[in-house]
């Protein structure tokens, strides 16, 4: 009997330790309920925080009835980060391009369920540049050639264009470099992590061509107009929606519904004008129509082929 004491002591602090570390789960797991988090994949923090802090303060005191009592803001590095975000329930609700938002809805970490309209526009596509002197006339003649895209993340100037590339049967291939070759087959792609960088490596000649969307196209900070009237465009993607609130899959359905209900009554609300504008220029949010639906399914096919055959 002597001998089974220590054990019984230990087996007693081990349930105590056991008993009050669920409590404690249980006690931050309430109220956690109560706090509604706004997440962005950010790598300037400072500057997305100026843009979500407004948003969130005008959304908390009306999602009161749905026991939400207070907002937080979580911004994550890349798209991998906030997907274990959103899958362990730290992050809520984000807005995200059409590609990325397929990206998340691929993971079954979020799921869309309003498009954001921003400076007027809410669907846009991508444009396929050279300069006016290259005998590149159609998509069919890039293979053997370079093209520059922006970013890994970018919608409209990597996940729709490559897409639109292997959907016409050409290969792709990374280069080392815009100075680097692809095989005669393949096109080569480059990022140049700026749309200015894009525009300016075709005009001087160190990638063959370049992808924008419709709208940098004609932003004469991205496309200067002494460059655009070397430039002449070769072809073009289809429209899909400029960007999504996504809500994290398991959300309470009622904080999704009342959450919903805010941001579609926000652009009729004159204490938002402030709070839309500083969130990246926003009009309004609208609902995600049939034909939306379509264009984000067959982008959703093009982000997954192009991580499985290019990435």
């Amino acid at each position: 009997m002597r001998r089974m004491l220590p054990l019984l002591v230990w087996l007693s602090c081990l349930l105590l330790a056991w008993g009050t570390s669920t409590q404690a789960q249980t006690a931050a797991a309430r109220e956690d309920a109560g706090v509604l988090v706004f997440g962005r994949v950010s790598d300037d923090p400072k500057a997305h925080y100026d843009q979500l802090k407004p948003m969130l303060d005008y959304v908390i005191p009306k999602m009161a009835s749905v026991g939400i009592r207070s907002g937080r803001i979580l911004m994550a590095k890349d798209l991998q980060q906030m997907s274990s975000y959103l899958r362990r329930g730290r992050v809520d609700w984000i807005n995200e391009t059409g590609g990325n938002a397929a990206v998340l809805e691929s993971r079954n970490v979020a799921r869309s369920f309003l498009i954001t309209e921003r400076d007027g526009v809410t669907r846009y596509h991508s444009l396929f540049f050279v300069r006016r002197d290259s005998p590149i006339q159609r998509l069919e003649d890039l293979a053997g050639h370079s093209v520059a895209f922006q970013s890994p993340y970018s919608t409209s100037a990597y996940y729709l264009p490559a897409a639109q590339l292997l959907e016409e049967g050409q290969k792709l291939e990374l280069l080392l470099s815009p100075m680097d070759k692809p095989a005669t087959d393949r096109v080569g792609y480059v990022f140049a992590r700026t749309e200015l960088n894009i525009t300016t490596w075709v005009h001087k000649q160190l990638v063959d061509a370049g992808v924008l969307s419709n709208l940098d196209w004609v932003n004469p900070q991205r496309v200067p107009p002494a460059f655009a009237q070397d430039f002449k465009i070769i072809g073009r993607t289809e429209d899909v929606p400029r960007a999504l609130m996504m809500a994290r899959t398991g959300m309470d359905p009622k904080v999704q519904a009342k959450l919903h209900e805010v941001l579609m009554a926000a652009s009729h609300d004159p204490d938002a004008g402030e709070a839309l504008r500083r969130f990246m220029g926003t009009a309004r949010f609208i609902p995600i129509g049939a034909e939306d639906k379509r264009a984000l399914e067959r982008l959703a096919k093009g982000v997954q082929r192009v991580r499985l055959e290019v990435e």
